[in-house]
């Protein structure tokens, strides 16, 4: 069972010699040195090479490192310098083995044989030559008067990392915990790195009695802490600690923890995207309008001069009357069309804000609440309570995935981004992938899954469009099963033309005049949008994408008894 929080022990030791540390009284040594070659050998790859490394553009001084050492140069140490620049780039651009090549062919005794050493340290541990990276490493602490606290602190860490590979787990805690006693008490995100990792040595060692206080103390410590994926990594550590000591409650608990963070951050980055789409949209249509204005002054002023010139004759001046009306009439019938243009992006701009700030309003609320009674069922040890809380919560967060998904997609079709390709594809691998990815929703609402597949044949569409459908009406039969329920899928070929897959759910139905408007709707565009009689923006994009593979969607439902959804879809030749 120990394997699982080795795994993680490694993710939370990725972490390599930090390219900022960078003694100044050496690097100054190696500028003086380098300016000095610089000037007598006129060299102008070395120099631009060195120009670059110290404006942190390591991309260019790669380049012209690499060039310079192309020249064939017999200057011992302006080889070494070139060398030192160009696997110093190579270590930023993650070509390790290049940098490798390059520091360790430096001159032992060279001049800046302390800059060589750090840099392999760095190398050697992503190559995964632990060994011999703790010999560069351990060097470098003989020249600690060269680093601040936060240098010696991350030369610390790395060697408790190599130790740890290398299964030297004395060496290695003794290393973490001098790196501990450098952490600022105010540093809290490093002080909860810290804990993990020591506790990740003892674990390894199975010392659980003074592994756990310390993974539990990094988690109490995370709750009171802003940076989510901290949040994220010690739920988990603590859902395997569990689970290894067959706490399988608790580690479920801790478990659905970690999926919430994880789920937050992915929410946090899909918001954050979809505000700067919508900025640019804001952002377009100002500069439409700058632009109509600018073609009307420009209309009058050639009106104005056009009168002008008029004055030196009438045969000259009808002529010019007759030019300008013409390009007036163009400008004006141009002018027209942006200002239909503009309207139409005007609305569906403000139905897309409409839908953000009223749909998000209300599941942030709920969440909130949710959390709020996860808390104090956790505090009640109330352990239904807490796995009540928890599935509605994936409930709203799961429909507020949709509702962001549904706003990009719907902008992207209206803007013609969205990728659109129709080809072959067998019929029931899709319908069951898009079901695979709903068994948790489904199963945090109790809900139960029947399928029925009398035939599997080949269908022409989008695959892409089609899941995105299949989504929304899968995520409205969970979200209006009021309750337990079931959801019945089937499969077919209802003639020689269309194939179909429909799903029928058990839940709160449709009233007869709103299924009817539902099914009458034809046109699919902004204007015909009236979410108070339950044509929302998942039904408009459904039947917008069903409606571009050359499909049919269709309603059939009873208030009260359940909804039956029936899609449509041309077939191939089996």
């Amino acid at each position: 069972m120990k394997i699982i929080l080795t795994f993680i022990f490694i993710l939370n030791f990725t972490y390599s010699i930090s390219q900022s540390i960078r003694p100044k009284s050496k690097l100054n040594d190696l500028y003086r040195l380098s300016h000095g070659i610089c000037e007598e050998s006129k060299d102008e790859n070395f120099c631009l090479a060195l120009e670059y490394y110290k404006s942190d553009e390591l991309d260019s001084c790669y380049i012209y490192s690499s060039k310079a050492l192309l020249s064939n140069n017999i200057h011992e140490t302006k080889n070494d310098i070139l060398k030192y620049l160009l696997g110093s780039s190579a270590l930023h651009k993650e070509i390790y083995q290049k940098a490798y090549e390059n520091l360790i062919s430096i001159s032992k005794n060279s001049s800046i044989d302390f800059l060589r050493n750090k840099q392999l340290g760095s190398v050697c541990i992503n190559l995964k030559k632990y060994k011999e990276a703790i010999l560069y490493l351990e060097k470098l602490l003989t020249k600690v008067d060269n680093f601040d606290s936060i240098a010696i602190r991350e030369v610390y860490h790395n060697l408790g990392l190599c130790y740890v590979h290398t299964k030297e787990y004395d060496k290695a805690k003794l290393y973490f915990n001098k790196e501990f006693t450098l952490i600022k008490k105010k540093d809290t995100s490093s002080i909860i790195r810290a804990k993990m990792e020591l506790a990740n040595v003892y674990y390894n060692q199975y010392l659980d009695d003074d592994a756990i206080p310390l993974f539990l103390e990094s988690y109490n410590l995370s709750k009171s802490f802003s940076d989510v994926e901290l949040k994220q990594n010690s739920a988990l550590n603590m859902a395997v600690v569990e689970r290894n000591r067959k706490g399988y409650k608790e580690s479920v608990k801790y478990y659905r923890e970690y999926i919430m963070w994880k789920d937050s951050i992915w929410n946090r980055d899909r918001i954050i995207e979809l505000a700067d789409k919508d900025k640019e949209i804001v952002v377009a249509q100002k500069d439409s309008e700058i632009a109509i204005q600018e073609e009307k002054l420009k209309t009058q002023k050639v009106v104005q001069k056009g009168l002008i010139f008029g004055t030196s004759g009438l045969l000259i001046f009808l002529g010019f009357l007759a030019f300008f009306y013409k390009k007036l009439q163009k400008k004006n019938s141009l002018i027209t069309q942006q200002k239909e243009d503009l309207a139409i992006a005007n609305k569906t701009k403000n139905y897309l804000f409409s839908v953000v700030s009223h749909d998000l309003r209300s599941p942030m609320n709920t969440i909130k609440h949710q959390h709020l009674q996860l808390k104090k069922h956790i505090e009640n040890n109330n352990l239904e309570g807490i796995k009540e809380a928890n599935n509605s919560a994936i409930t709203v967060t799961e429909s507020t995935s949709h509702l962001l998904n549904n706003v990009l997609h719907w902008s992207l079709e209206q803007n013609n981004q969205m990728v659109f390709e129709q080809k072959e594809y067998p019929f029931k691998p899709i319908v069951e992938h898009v079901l695979y990815d709903y068994e948790n929703l489904i199963e945090a609402n109790d809900v139960e899954i029947e399928t029925n597949y009398t035939k599997n044949s080949l269908i022409k569409a989008d695959r892409e469009s089609l899941k995105i459908v299949l989504r929304n009406l899968l995520d409205n039969s969970v979200k209006y099963m009021n309750g337990q329920g079931k959801i019945t899928i089937e499969m077919g070929v209802d003639s020689e033309n269309y194939a179909y897959v429909s799903i029928q759910d058990t839940g709160i139905g449709i009233s007869a005049e709103r299924l009817a408007k539902i099914n009458s709707l034809k046109d699919v565009s902004i204007d015909k949008i009236n979410r108070s009689e339950g044509v929302g923006l998942g039904l408009i994009l459904c039947q917008t994408l069903v409606k571009k593979n050359k499909g049919i969607l269709s309603f059939d439902s009873e208030e009260g008894k359940g909804t039956k959804v029936t899609i449509q879809l041309p077939r191939s030749e089996d």
